[in-house]
């Protein structure tokens, strides 16, 4: 008998290391329904700001002999509070998330300061229907900016959504009349365009800091307050609510639509489906509308009806990855 074949000694498998870019890397591979489902609850999250945005028109309706700054400093100063709050509550030292390279507070800063000195200074520089559709450009550059992001990709529906959520804004914001657009007022324009630009900007880069955990905003609240209590100093005159339902406003915008909603945006854009979040951020001004209209603080009109089925069927239409099931790697 032959004696057998020496066997050839084991080979141990070797796997190709990820790349240096750990979140490219986490990206750009195949989810696992795990992956999927945290994706899905952090965007939830970040839903819950467009639902607090659009409570922000009917409250400053009882707080509308605030000045904007002053309006705008108070609100942070308490959004800071609630986040030092929240921080301390989960045992964590709201002092420690202050320490950030500067390119995070510049971000930080430049988003939410940025966004607020620019909206303001549009509406003194051109008319509220030009500067409120202007601004609502957004949502849409949210959606196309994310294609730049890595392992992000852009499908159609994501776009279409968009523009369908555009075009319903628009329909609202007119009224189905027409815009005038005159070159005196075009420092307004470029104020408006500036607000949008910021604040889709802010909103996409932040996801490349996704490493900064969300209680940084806190600070980030504290220094806009504190540049919009200079402004107020230099533009505007102290003005306090006279009636209780003045002070609840105010404070309720604090605790809401420009506290707790900036924190879940944070959450939602960095580990959500920031695309569809942009789509979903059309929303905001048919509920917005719908709530002062229940108020009676606005009328009806038959484009409101025709703008909020633009926009459902837009964010429906942006809405298709997360109403298909996950696949599995």
């Amino acid at each position: 008998m032959k004696p057998p074949p020496a066997l050839r000694p084991y080979r141990r498998l070797r796997l190709a290391p990820p790349p240096q870019d750990g979140y490219q890397w986490a990206m750009s591979a195949p989810r696992r329904p795990d992956q999927h489902h945290a994706s899905r609850r952090a965007t939830g999250i970040g839903v819950l700001a467009i639902v607090m945005w659009a409570t922000l028109a009917p409250l400053a309706v009882y707080s509308r002999a605030v000045p904007p700054f002053q309006l705008v400093a108070v609100a942070f100063t308490i959004a800071f509070l609630v986040g030092a709050a929240a921080s301390l509550l989960r045992g964590r030292n709201p002092l420690d998330q202050l320490r950030q390279s500067w390119r995070v507070w510049l971000l930080g800063i430049g988003g939410l300061f940025g966004y607020h000195f620019f909206y303001f200074l549009a509406f003194r520089l051109a008319p509220a229907v030009e500067v409120n559709l202007i601004n609502y450009l957004w949502p849409l550059l949210i959606v196309l900016l994310s294609a730049l992001l890595p392992g992000v990709r852009l499908r159609w529906w994501h776009a279409a959504g968009a523009l369908v959520g555009l075009a319903g804004t628009a329909l609202l914001v007119t009224r189905g009349g027409q815009v005038a657009i005159r070159a005196d007022h075009l420092p307004g324009y470029l104020s408006a365009l500036a607000c949008a630009v910021t604040w889709a900007g802010y909103s996409v880069l932040s996801r490349r800091f996704g490493h900064v955990p969300t209680d940084a905003v806190a600070g980030f609240c504290l220094a806009t307050a504190a540049l919009a209590g200079l402004c107020h100093m230099i533009f505007e005159t102290t003005v306090w609510p006279t009636a209780l339902s003045g002070w609840t406003a105010l404070a309720l915008i604090g605790l809401g639509p420009v506290g707790a909603a900036f924190f879940v945006w944070d959450h939602g854009v960095k580990h959500g489906d920031i695309r569809l979040l942009g789509a979903l951020s059309y929303l905001t001004p048919p509920a917005s509308t719908l709530l002062l209209v229940a108020m009676g603080a606005a009328e009806g009109h038959w484009t409101v009806w025709a703008a909020c089925l633009l926009i459902a069927g837009g964010a429906l239409l942006a809405s298709r990855d997360l109403l298909r099931r996950p696949r599995t790697a």
